[in-house]
């Protein structure tokens, strides 16, 4: 990875599945097990390293939409499934827990993607 910043919705993006992801992991695998740094299970930082690296490799870089409304799915089935089983769970308590964050979020929803030459 390299030392450039991504565009800033990008990292916002990135933040949001991270916190998701966090959330989800620490109550539905809140176990004792072991953890990474950033306190995920072994399951939950793969899925999080899996998002990193298809945001990074998004080919539609910052104008992305949102993965719901994109018509490219660049996850694979089996992961894609999993991203939604964590939203589902995440989604709801974001307007509690981070509300810049989930209003950011249900605006990028309603983003299209640019067209693709």
């Amino acid at each position: 990875m390299s030392n450039v910043r991504p565009p800033r919705r990008l990292a916002r993006e990135e933040r949001t599945i991270a916190v998701m992801i966090a959330m989800y992991c620490g109550d539905q695998h809140g176990d004792g097990g072991p953890r990474d740094a950033g306190g995920l299970c072994p399951d939950c930082a793969e899925l999080m390293a899996y998002a990193r690296l298809r945001l990074d490799k998004c080919r539609y870089g910052a104008g992305k939409p949102a993965c719901t409304s994109c018509p490219t799915h660049c996850y694979r089935p089996a992961l894609r499934e999993r991203v939604r089983e964590v939203m589902r769970y995440s989604g709801p308590r974001m307007i509690k827990a981070h509300p810049v964050l989930a209003v950011a979020h249900l605006v990028d929803g309603r983003r299209k993607a640019p067209d693709q030459d």
